[in-house]
């Protein structure tokens, strides 16, 4: 009885975090829409309800209310949907393999991107680059690559946490490697459209982009909902004692992985290369809710995409005009956090 009313607050308490956290990042959405323009939070919504319900514009303000609906409002969309998609999926690899120093990008797929990417870039025209889909179908193709590579190699030696790691770093260099090689060779416009796209950023966000994302984050979260339970056994129990549970470790990772690496794939061929914010979130919504995914997957998803909502709007207004990247400025922010935490925990350890 006294353990079921402990874990009734730990719920509520829970539960409070997150609904205090979705409004705080509502908030830092609607500031970041906004800052900058002459417009305040109400100006803001009116353009948008005017545009979405009414399909009309106020001629008196079209220009600022084209800014928000046209450049604003997708640029935000898709730094909320890519914090989110890549924090979760951080934590998804995170369960599954037991290591918190793992994130989507370990099994590759960042360097696989980058090199389909590049390829692309090399070998095509460079000159229409921001609106290529072939560019973004060559990296997101790549990314998916790495991972079958990573499945056919772990199956000669069973689908364990261990395997799946360690073919994951060795595909990452592998993979670099040959990114750097086309680099090497590639002519000079060439070589730094190749640069641009691995510093990832959301310069080139529309609603085409959004809306795919946007769907594939949706149905991989709803999918993901069934395995919760079953990533509060694997991240806490060793194989042997999972299987009694009636769970298959290795179909769980499988689910989990290509589930992970869809979401990450889907979001950076849009974006470029941002990492650090699929390590750092899971372990900051760890350290406010603990270990229970019920809890952990929609805080991680929040706490990434305010840090990434957060790291853009500094990227864009710092040293304005020039726009740092996204995946720069996440770094800077990420890292000091990150120190933090592991300083804290150590302490609270001793």
């Amino acid at each position: 009885m006294l353990i079921e009313e402990e874990y009734k607050i730990y719920k509520q308490k829970n539960h409070r975090k997150i609904l205090y956290l979705a409004v705080i990042v509502t908030f830092i959405a609607l500031f970041c829409l906004s800052y900058g323009t002459d417009t305040g939070f109400s100006r803001s919504l009116t353009a948008i309800y005017n545009y979405l319900f009414n399909h009309t514009i106020a001629a008196e303000t079209a220009a600022i209310d084209k800014i928000i609906i046209f450049l604003r409002l997708p640029r935000l969309c898709l730094a909320l949907l890519a914090g989110a998609g890549l924090s979760i999926s951080g934590m998804m690899m995170q369960s599954v393999t037991r290591n918190f120093l793992v994130s989507p990008f370990t099994l590759g797929v960042s360097s696989a991107a980058a090199f389909g990417a590049s390829l692309c870039i090399v070998f095509g025209n460079a000159t229409i680059f921001f609106n290529n889909f072939l560019i973004i179908g060559s990296a997101f193709f790549s990314a998916m690559f790495s991972l079958c590579i990573v499945f056919l190699v772990a199956n000669k030696i069973g689908v364990t946490a261990n395997s799946i790691i360690l073919v994951g770093i060795a595909l990452n260099y592998f993979f670099a490697a040959l990114t750097a090689s086309l680099q090497f060779f590639a002519q000079e416009n060439k070589l730094a459209a190749v640069v641009q796209w691995t510093f990832g950023t959301f310069n080139r966000a529309n609603w085409d982009a959004v809306i795919i994302i946007g769907i594939v984050v949706l149905i991989c979260s709803l999918y993901s909902f069934k395995l919760l339970l079953q990533w509060n056994a694997i991240a806490g129990s060793d194989d042997e004692l999972v299987k009694s549970l009636g769970i298959n470790p290795e179909k769980l990772r499988g689910k989990t992985m290509f589930l992970a690496v869809l979401i990450t794939a889907t979001i950076i061929s849009f974006t470029g290369v941002i990492g650090f914010v699929g390590l750092i979130a899971p372990h900051i919504a760890r350290f406010l809710v603990g270990n229970d995914h019920t809890f952990l997957f929609p805080m991680s998803g929040l706490i990434g995409a305010g840090l990434l909502l957060l790291a853009d709007t500094l990227g864009i207004f710092i040293l304005y005009p020039v726009n740092v990247p996204v995946g720069i400025v996440v770094s800077f922010i990420g890292v000091p956090i990150f120190i933090h935490l592991i300083l804290r925990t150590r302490k609270s350890d001793l």
